[in-house]
């Protein structure tokens, strides 16, 4: 059952999935409509899930389930993982490798490999104040509070000196 992202509970489990690009407007709006008739369709032993998406800045896809209702199984996750791949596959994006890095550099959202932000942190290309996306959250209000911080407050501060 779709709904409001913006509805759910802050308890809700949050899924973050970072594209190695940004998307086109053309890409988000049909991103959208998919994530629209995914969520509408999504079960758990035949029980609807309360589930809503957001896409921020044109990179991030972000799933959140209320699971006061119902939990998440392991054959919805496998579709929710089934309908990511699929995205990937339809717009020749990277949206499962957890190894990478997004972070800002002022307006822009900068990618790299972990590898990179390694170096750029080692090189102080990055530093204790670079804004990063902790896509470890697990809950709507860890999103709210600790997604985009500081590296120092992020698992990003171990490369940082």
């Amino acid at each position: 059952m779709l709904v409001d992202f913006n509805t759910l509970p802050e308890e809700s489990r949050v899924w973050i999935y970072q594209a190695n690009r940004s998307f086109s407007e053309q890409e988000i709006s049909e991103i959208g409509d998919k994530l629209n008739i995914f969520i509408e369709n999504w079960t758990a032993h035949g029980s609807d899930l309360q589930s809503g998406f957001m896409i921020k800045y044109k990179r991030f896809i972000i799933i959140a389930l209320n699971q006061k209702l119902q939990n998440a199984t392991g054959c919805s996750i496998d579709a929710s993982v089934h309908f990511i791949q699929q995205l990937e596959k339809d717009y020749n994006v990277d949206l499962m490798d957890k190894m990478n890095v997004s972070y800002k550099q002022g307006d822009y959202i900068a990618y790299k490999t972990l590898l990179d932000f390694k170096k750029m942190a080692k090189d102080k290309a990055v530093s204790k104040n670079t804004i990063v996306f902790n896509n470890m959250v697990i809950n709507i209000a860890e999103f709210n509070e600790n997604w985009e911080v500081p590296a120092s407050e992020s698992w990003h501060s171990r490369f940082l000196k």
